[in-house]
């Protein structure tokens, strides 16, 4: 596969990763001009953030979980030449669910939606874990 089949996905997820981060960040810095928040009740990670701003922040907590195995796999898989069409297809698959639990998780919040959506991106990870290792385990050492 090309370079930017395989690496598109990867962009997709650090871009929404910087999409949470820029929510976040306005949130926190509304929350402070409103004078929901000062800067000492929060100052040790305590959570005394309001609600929603709480949502979104957890939103981008949760993309340094499971992505940072995508990230690891993806340039294993590029830089190993074992990024071919399965390889892709299971990682658009991870990709898009977790656009989509990010969407449910700064939205309605849904739990078992979430979820649900978090599952089928793990199990799309897990799998191209699992094919990336049987390749590299029954390749040829050269």
């Amino acid at each position: 596969m090309s370079l930017q089949a395989v690496l598109l996905p990867l962009f997709v997820e650090v871009a929404l990763t910087f999409v949470l981060w820029m929510a976040m960040a306005g949130l926190r810095t509304r929350n402070f001009s409103a004078g929901d928040v000062r800067p000492q009740d929060v100052a040790l990670r305590e959570q005394r953030w309001p609600a929603r701003t709480t949502q979104v922040a957890n939103s981008f907590a949760n993309q340094f979980e499971l992505p940072v195995l995508f990230y690891v796999l993806t340039i294993l898989a590029f830089v190993t030449h074992k990024a071919g069409l399965i390889f892709v297809v299971l990682a658009w698959i991870f990709v898009i669910f977790r656009l989509l639990h990010a969407y449910v998780h700064v939205t309605s919040n849904v739990v078992r939606l979430r979820g649900s959506l978090y599952g089928v991106a793990a199990v799309a990870l897990l799998l191209n874990w699992a094919i990336y290792i049987i390749e590299v385990l029954t390749s040829p050492w050269v």
